[in-house]
């Protein structure tokens, strides 16, 4: 028997919205997209994003502390995991009556995950990623106090944390095992909770994981066929909104690094994508990277819409 292809589907921001309501009705076209690909007769690993999820939860699990002295204030690893559980309870409910209305019936789960990071990682030393709600002064000097870092923004200041490389996702061997029962698995939300080792205990660190990534990370850890990363363009674009934008369709590693080279990619929005399909697709004969929306996922998955990266040796 054949074996089935293995596809790592990383959903983006718009694939889950900012609100509640957002979120369920998003998921619900996330879900026909995951859909077609299991039609296909793939299994499917899905990692998503979370940047507005922990964001709210952060201001409003610390908002409360703040006016209730009883309660402490909520670590951001704490947040993550929170964002991952009820972002996974509507994508995997979204995914499986999404299947069952195509006559497929094939479980889905989510996996609270962990990823291991190096507490040495220069990401610590120039935090990055904003979070949270907007601060006074005052609020900002407190933080600072507890060894926090701010940055001024319009209307005040916001906190920063860093963004560290991933280095072993934690439950790994679960994910494997239940992609080998043949069910679709949601994980690494949110780029996965980081953590670093103390021992033989695992402690949550103030910082986001690039969801990218990660995402890369897994593919490469499960050895898969295609790496599909959905964001919010059809396609990757050279001279992107300039007269001389061009489309890019299938193209081989050697062109995507030069690309990069050329800084033609914004950091933190398309880099991080093109560093992730790079990580994959450079270590195996046969793999593919795809970057396009979740409405021309089924297209480009094949071979007729989006971007697509192949390795150079082998093509």
């Amino acid at each position: 028997m054949d074996k089935k292809p293995t596809v790592v589907v990383a959903l983006g921001h718009r694939a889950l919205g900012n609100t509640f309501p957002e979120q369920k009705s998003a998921t619900k076209e996330a879900a026909k997209a995951i859909a077609d690909i299991v039609e296909t007769g793939a299994n499917v690993v899905i990692t998503h994003s979370n940047s507005p999820q922990v964001g709210m939860i952060h201001m409003a699990m610390n908002e409360f502390a703040t006016n209730h002295e009883e309660y402490t204030q909520c670590p951001m690893s704490v947040a993550s995991a929170m964002s991952q559980g009820y972002i996974g309870y509507d994508l995997q409910n979204a995914i499986r009556a999404e299947l069952i209305t195509r006559g497929i019936y094939k479980p889905v789960s989510t996996v609270l995950t962990q990823v291991l990071v190096d507490p040495y990682d220069e990401a610590f030393y120039e935090p990055s990623k904003i979070i949270g709600r907007v601060l006074t002064k005052e609020e900002a000097d407190a933080e600072e106090k507890k060894g926090n870092f701010v940055t001024k923004v319009e209307g005040g200041y916001r906190r920063i944390v860093a963004s560290p490389k991933p280095k072993e996702i934690i439950e790994i061997d679960a994910i494997k095992a239940l992609l080998k029962d043949n069910q679709i698995v949601i994980c690494c939300g949110g780029g996965g909770i980081p953590v670093m080792e103390q021992g033989v205990d695992l402690r949550g660190a103030s910082a986001v994981i690039e969801k990218d990534l990660i995402s890369g990370l897994m593919a490469i850890e499960l050895n898969a066929d295609c790496l599909m990363i959905l964001t919010s363009v059809d396609a990757v674009a050279l001279n992107f909104r300039s007269e001389s934008e061009k489309v890019l369709g299938k193209i081989d590693t050697k062109q995507a690094r030069s690309y990069m080279e050329e800084d033609q990619f914004e950091r933190g929005s398309m880099l991080p994508k093109f560093e992730a399909a790079l990580n994959f697709v450079e270590l195996g004969k046969n793999r593919r990277a795809i970057i396009t929306s979740i409405p021309r996922a089924k297209a480009a998955y094949i071979g007729k819409a989006g971007t697509e990266i192949v390795n150079s040796l082998y093509n």
